[in-house]
């Protein structure tokens, strides 16, 4: 990945999904912006999820931002969430990118879309140690980094920004193990995975959980939802607020942790490849609570709950993957095994909940 003020990768012509470019300036001219038509429309080269497009409007640099296409679980990818929050939060929040526009016209494009503003700079993808291989200080930092970006964003004022009432945070947690049993079910998984699903939601719904204030929650915090300056890796922008909520912060941090791989752990940790976490200098499981818990002041004495349910919801996202290219709608062959890579995420969340990992 080249060291530049811009280390973006974007996706060969025969690998991307094209835009109709002059419909989309037809468009963009009604809602007072002009598509400068001299700079490709280009892909990024992103993950497995929504889709991202650099073009150029009225000369700045922008990013139109799409869901995947095909059949989309409820909730997913939802771009007037993400529009909501990015159209104020970057007021409050310097990491946030401004949403300038969302067009809920699925005739535009083929589905709703929004316009984001630009930031430069690179992304780790995945768990990539290019930039990191034998740098266990910059490793550290990066540790540190996310962290206390979860945190920032936890301690946002939403009134401020009139989002005091977004989201539905009464009973989040209760909604949200109800919500994921039953994407589990209807997914209709082979019985061994059907068998762990259920013992672990009956495990969740035993468990009692504290009450705490909402804040406004990511939902997807890590690393290659941050585009970081390429020389200094500070990060420069958070991405992927399509997800985003206001609930126990608790879940945020877990949702993090699900992600975050360690040397020790099963082989399924380490065939999520989400961060490069297992190099030396990053901070364990335990030690990023540590860091949160004192720089917040919460009592995470009830975190156990939500680690197994935000692993449950990772093996569950595996699940659906796996669904989708069973269907035809993902041709991605990345999906082929993600079934058994959902049984095994279940079968280590059983293990963390029986405190045995």
């Amino acid at each position: 990945m080249p060291e530049s003020a811009d280390a973006h990768q974007f996706k060969s012509t025969a690998d991307a999904h094209p835009i109709d470019a002059a419909r989309l300036a037809d468009y963009l001219q009604t809602v007072g912006l002009t598509l400068d038509r001299d700079l490709p429309i280009q892909q990024f080269a992103t993950g497995l999820a929504n889709i991202n497009y650099r073009l150029s409007i009225g000369s700045r640099l922008m990013v139109l931002r799409r869901p995947p296409p095909g059949d989309l679980p409820p909730g997913a990818h939802d771009m007037k969430r993400e529009h909501r929050v990015l159209s104020r939060l970057h007021e409050v929040h310097p990491l946030a990118p401004q949403s300038l526009h969302l067009c809920e016209d699925p005739s535009i494009l083929g589905v709703p879309f929004q316009i984001i503003e630009y930031r430069p700079g690179t992304v780790i993808k995945g768990n990539d140690d290019k930039l990191l291989r034998d740098q266990p200080e910059r490793c550290k930092r990066l540790g540190h980094m996310l962290v206390e970006t979860l945190v920032s964003v936890h301690q946002v004022e939403v009134a401020s920004i009139g989002l005091e009432n977004f989201g539905r945070p009464d009973g989040f947690v209760t909604r949200a193990i109800k919500g994921w049993r039953a994407r589990a079910e209807r997914l209709n998984p082979v019985a061994s995975t059907a068998s762990l699903a259920t013992e672990l939601g009956d495990w969740l719904n035993q468990q009692n959980i504290r009450n705490r204030a909402p804040t406004l929650l990511h939902s997807d915090m890590k690393l290659d939802n941050l585009i970081l300056e390429p020389t200094t890796l500070e990060p420069t922008a958070i991405v992927d607020w399509d997800m985003s909520t206001r609930g126990d912060p608790l879940f945020d941090l877990a949702t993090m942790l699900s992600y975050w791989t360690e040397p020790d752990d099963p082989e399924c940790m380490n065939r999520l490849a989400q961060m490069p976490t297992t190099l030396p200098g990053f901070l364990c499981r335990d030690g990023v609570l540590d860091i949160y818990t004192t720089l917040t002041g919460i009592d995470a004495s009830d975190f156990k709950v939500f680690r197994v349910l935000a692993m449950y919801k990772l093996a569950v996202v595996f699940l659906q993957l796996h669904a989708l290219y069973g269907t035809g709608e993902r041709a991605d062959p990345r999906y082929i095994d993600f079934d058994k890579l959902g049984e095994e995420l279940f079968l280590f969340t059983r293990d963390v909940a029986q405190d045995r990992a």
